[in-house]
């Protein structure tokens, strides 16, 4: 029988509420905020309310924003106001909130200043296998949380996780996303959250772009934002150490990935539930 026990080698970050783990099974770690910069303000007063409902629930939190979307379908896409005034922002919101960061990185000539704002260095999906992208990111030593690609299995992730590793950073976390299914389809496989943990680094669910429906739009991609909830709780009955999600005060009027984001009034409630499932493990 699979267990979900303690890892023998911990990820460790500190923050401004005190020391954030992975993998010891105590608890889960929350990574939640909008998909992207829209205005200083959304996001900020997105941050506060998250802020107020995990300090609440005991819930260790880091905010969850893009500084830039380089990977949409189509080029009239909102992509954000721009890198430098993206990042400025998001230092000063982190800084406002006291919250840590994380964000993702597209480009190696990136890395410096995003290491400079983010606490956690994402590494997208579509991005998993760029080796070079990756090294960089390793050598930041910050911690790395790095999306398991469309196109690849569970135990693809052994060689991807290896080269940061080889880079000197073990410092890191491996997230579910979805499999790609068929046309506009992704698909998750819960075995997958087994068999990555296996590897030995703590795994995360990203509840949201896992209901993703890619392209579905023809130059977007929708989304089934109903099916956030069971899948964070399958999850959880499975075992995970992280939930990653995307959440709006209003997710029908977002500038991106609207269609997968938790309405910010429903977090509550979602997080009352995931944490009593985890409490049965």
């Amino acid at each position: 029988m699979t267990e979900f026990k303690p890892l023998a080698k911990f990820v460790e970050m500190n923050a401004p509420s005190g020391k954030i783990v992975w993998g010891d099974c105590k608890s889960f770690v929350l990574f939640a905020g909008p998909d992207i910069i829209e205005d200083d303000g959304m996001v900020l007063e997105t941050a506060l309310e998250i802020k107020k409902i995990t300090q609440e629930l005991s819930i260790p939190w880091i905010l969850k924003c893009s500084f830039d979307k380089a990977n949409r379908q189509s080029a009239k896409s909102f992509r954000g106001p721009g890198v430098r005034s993206a990042l400025n922002s998001l230092a000063k919101i982190k800084s406002q909130v006291a919250v840590p960061l994380i964000t993702d990185v597209h480009e190696t000539d990136q890395i410096s200043a995003v290491a400079e704002v983010a606490d956690v260095i994402q590494i997208p999906a579509f991005l998993s296998r760029q080796t070079d992208l990756l090294v960089e990111a390793a050598k930041t030593q910050k911690v790395l949380h790095i999306k398991k690609g469309q196109f690849l299995a569970p135990w693809d992730m052994k060689s991807i996780a290896q080269k940061a590793v080889d880079a000197g950073n073990s410092k890191l976390l491996l997230c579910e996303r979805g499999t790609t299914f068929g046309y506009n389809r992704l698909i998750n496989d819960m075995t997958g959250l087994v068999e990555m943990r296996r590897l030995g680094f703590p795994v995360i669910m990203d509840c949201t772009h896992s209901t993703q429906l890619p392209g579905a739009t023809g130059e977007s991609s929708g989304g089934r934002r109903d099916m956030v909830f069971p899948l964070a709780r399958a999850a959880m009955a499975v075992g995970v150490d992280g939930i990653f999600l995307e959440t709006h005060p209003n997710p029908d009027q977002a500038l991106c990935d609207g269609p997968t984001s938790l309405p910010l009034k429903d977090l509550k409630n979602f997080l009352q539930t995931v944490k009593k499932i985890l409490a049965i493990h």
